[in-house]
This record gives structure tokens, C-alpha cells and sequence, in this order.
């Protein structure tokens, strides 16, 4: 299992990159992205910490993988966003999604999908047409495990699943006690609708997607 969203000190979090894949290695998943929330105020700090602490990481253990969190960016700055953290050795850009529960701007969700990254998270009320070109382009819409954020998961995996969108589970920790079991975010999965067949699918997605 895999959790492709979570935070440490280098943001909002409560832990150090280190305690983060600790923990995670500890309640057995295989690997876990670190994604800080960025924007051009602290991306390149960010960047150069996550992708040199991943690099020095063990071999042998869970697998950390250097991420970014885009959040609350001013529309026009997604290209150029994604586009630093992607040439500087960032594997997973996650772009702050249309939440329900944040002030997010309108039109956040067309500017990142129209950008290079990976995961829309906690996409919110997205509309069709942004779930299909998240479709289109190969971009994962997030089912969030975290209280808020999750309001939207079954419009989510509703759209996703009929237009064929790819899904992924993510937790969007920020604490030791954000941390969650793998059952929980299948639990998550299954609340917001999807079929056992359809987790085993995001699960291969991922494993395409990030591992082979």
C-alpha cells in the first residue's frame, strides 16, 4: 500500500522527514511521498531538502519518494511551479485541489490539471469537464482519508469512475496521529463507493504509474 500525500516539518507538519517514513514503515506500507505545501515563496528550500533526504534514504526499507504539495498558487503560476520542482528531481507533484473546506480560487483545479503533475488532491465538487481532462492527460484525483477534505470523495469516484479518470487514496497527514492503517484507507475507498475491483485497480495504477 501506498500513501502519495503527507506532510512533514518542512511545511505544516509535525514531524521530521525521518519520524514521517518511520512510522508509515512501521503500519507496513511499501512507500510513502513526502509533499510538502509549496509556492514560490519556499519551493526551492523545500525541493532541495525533500530531494536530498530521499536520496540518502537506506535502501532496503520503505521507499520515500521526494513530493510537492502546489497550494493556494495564483493561477498563472502552475506551469512554472511544476515545472521547477519536476527539472529539480521532484517525483510526485501534487497540486492543492478545490477543497470544500478551504478558500480555494476558482478555477485552481483547471489551471493544475492543465500543468505537469500527478495528483489533483481533494478535488471538491470538480466538475465534469475537469474530470475529464484529468482523464485525458493520465492525471490521479485524490480520495481523501482527511476529515473535511473527504466531503467530496463520493462526487469524486462518481465522475472518476464514469469518464475513467484514475483514483488514488491518500491520507494528507500532518500528524502522528494523521497516520493511517492501510484497512483505513481502503475503508476510505470503499465509503466513498468503489467496489473492491475498482481498489485493486487504483493500486496497479499506482504501481504503473510510480514503481515500474
Amino acid at each position: 500500500m501506498f500513501d502519495l500525500h503527507t506532510h512533514s516539518i518542512l511545511s505544516d507538519g509535525e514531524l521530521l522527514p525521518s519520524e514521517l517514513a518511520c512510522r508509515y514503515e512501521e503500519k507496513g506500507f511499501r512507500a510513502v511521498a513526502i509533499t510538502d505545501h509549496v509556492d514560490l515563496s519556499n519551493i526551492k528550500q523545500v525541493v532541495i531538502s525533500i530531494v536530498d533526504f530521499c536520496a540518502q534514504w537506506p535502501k532496503g526499507r520503505i521507499k520515500v519518494i521526494p513530493g510537492v504539495e502546489l497550494t493556494h498558487l495564483p493561477l498563472e503560476q502552475f506551469t512554472t511551479a511544476a515545472g521547477y520542482a519536476r527539472k529539480n528531481g521532484i517525483k510526485i507533484i501534487v497540486a492543492h485541489g478545490q477543497t470544500i473546506v478551504e478558500p480555494v480560487v476558482e478555477g485552481t483545479a483547471r489551471a493544475a490539471l492543465s500543468a505537469d503533475i500527478d495528483i489533483l488532491s481533494h478535488p471538491g465538487l470538480i466538475s465534469e469537464a475537469d474530470v475529464k481532462l484529468a482523464a485525458r492527460r493520465g492525471i490521479f484525483l485524490e480520495l481523501s482519508a482527511r476529515k473535511g477534505h473527504c466531503l467530496g470523495n463520493g462526487h469524486v469516484a462518481r465522475l472518476a469512475v464514469k469518464y475513467g479518470a484514475k483514483l488514488c487514496v491518500n491520507s494528507d497527514s500532518h500528524s502522528p496521529s494523521d497516520i493511517p492503517s492501510i484497512e483505513f484507507l481502503r475503508s476510505a475507498a470503499l465509503g466513498a463507493g468503489l467496489s473492491q475491483k475498482a481498489i485493486v485497480k487504483i493500486h496497479k495504477d499506482i504501481e504503473s504509474a510510480f514503481f515500474l
